[in-house]
């Protein structure tokens, strides 16, 4: 075994310059690859392991090692693994075929043989490894970074919408106060409700900004509350916009559910998506529907909110409730965001779902 080892390993040293140089004319390499002058010496050291897998030496170590090297490389230039693999096995296959034209018997070169497809196999097993570890700790880098890249987006809404608040909000809620005097005063004049509703509008959509820009909101102590009374609450404050969208309304709540939340936050989590759904329905011709279920299931109350507006494609339903994601071309992509947020806070989930009759959005709570 021995003696036949050494033969091979001098016959293949003798064929060593027509190995390389066939080898470095056909194998997968860009032209302006940085580490294209590397690329003989690579060859050179995998032949260096083979001969020492021949001498019974077997090189693990070493192949692990330079697999290694090599995969770095091929990573950090972001050629595929489909490129390494073929060179590697473009090596093995010019390697095995000068080995067949050694002076040997069958039986001399078939274990000599299966000894350097074992090692290719290792050196394969260990580059492909590793290669695909570097690629999902760039890929987990990059996650990262956009994530870090979110949360600076998220800052600086929080610092812009402060400074918009303390000089918008303050007139606002001046503004707001004298209607209430005028409709006092004078409770006939006409479209004194329109200019409030329009009010509260607005005052809504800021407190979108302040629920965005803080880390936590807790306005007030948590409560518990009827949650048909609170619907109720909430389809009045709405019910302009309802009207002047000609939308059927229906609404399905067992009335002896009571939650123990924070109920500025959960009427908001509520307002946003029937206005989402509302601005959705404007998209269709009549009828427009919007369904309002609620029931305990579980030990978990759902809220359902259904529209038969326009479906939404399946991505998108996977990313609505991303921050800064939206599909209206004036929307700002924090209203789903801070609905997400605000009921994971209370420990509940919220999902859609959407096909071409409903879309529907579920949340869940804690009973």
């Amino acid at each position: 075994m021995t003696s036949a080892a050494q033969q091979l390993v001098t016959h293949l040293e003798t064929h060593l310059p027509d190995f390389l140089a066939y080898w470095l004319q056909h194998m997968k390499i860009a032209d302006d690859d940085k580490y294209i002058d590397c690329v003989e010496q690579n060859g050179l050291a995998v032949f260096t392991l083979v001969k020492e897998a021949l001498l019974q030496s077997w090189p693990g170590e070493m192949v692990e090692r330079l697999a290694n090297k090599i995969a770095k490389e091929r990573a950090e230039m972001n050629t595929g693994i489909g490129a390494l693999v073929y060179n590697v096995n473009l090596g093995r296959r010019l390697i095995i075929n000068h080995a067949l034209a050694a002076p040997l018997s069958v039986d001399e070169l078939a274990p000599l043989i299966d000894h350097m497809n074992e090692l290719f196999d290792q050196f394969l097993f260990h580059a492909v490894t590793k290669y695909n570890e570097l690629k999902e700790k760039e890929l987990h880098e990059k996650n990262a970074l956009i994530a870090r890249s979110h949360q600076d987006r998220l800052t600086l809404l929080g610092q812009m919408s402060s400074s918009f608040v303390h000089e918008f909000r303050n007139p606002l809620t001046a503004i707001i106060g004298f209607i209430q005097l005028l409709k006092f005063e004078h409770p006939h004049l006409p479209y004194l409700d329109i200019i409030d509703h329009e009010l509260q509008q607005l005052k809504f959509r800021i407190s979108q900004f302040l629920h965005a820009s803080r880390k936590e909101i807790v306005e007030s102590e948590k409560e518990t509350f009827s949650l048909c009374q609170l619907l109720e609450e909430i389809i009045e404050f709405l019910y302009a916009s309802i009207v002047d969208s000609d939308v059927d309304l229906s609404v399905a709540i067992d009335e002896s559910i009571h939650i123990f939340a924070y109920k500025d936050q959960l009427r908001h989590v509520l307002v946003n998506i029937l206005l989402n759904s509302i601005e959705a329905l404007k998209e269709r011709e009549k009828p427009r529907r919007i369904n309002i279920a609620a029931r305990c299931q579980d030990g978990s109350i759902i809220i359902e909110i259904a529209n038969n507006g326009p479906s939404i494609p399946a991505d998108i339903v996977e990313t609505i409730f991303e921050p800064f994601f939206t599909t209206k071309k004036l929307g700002t992509g924090i209203g789903l965001y801070i609905c997400k947020k605000v009921i994971e806070d209370h420990g509940g989930d919220i999902r859609c779902s959407s096909d071409e009759d409903m879309t529907t959005f579920s949340i869940r709570l804690p009973a």
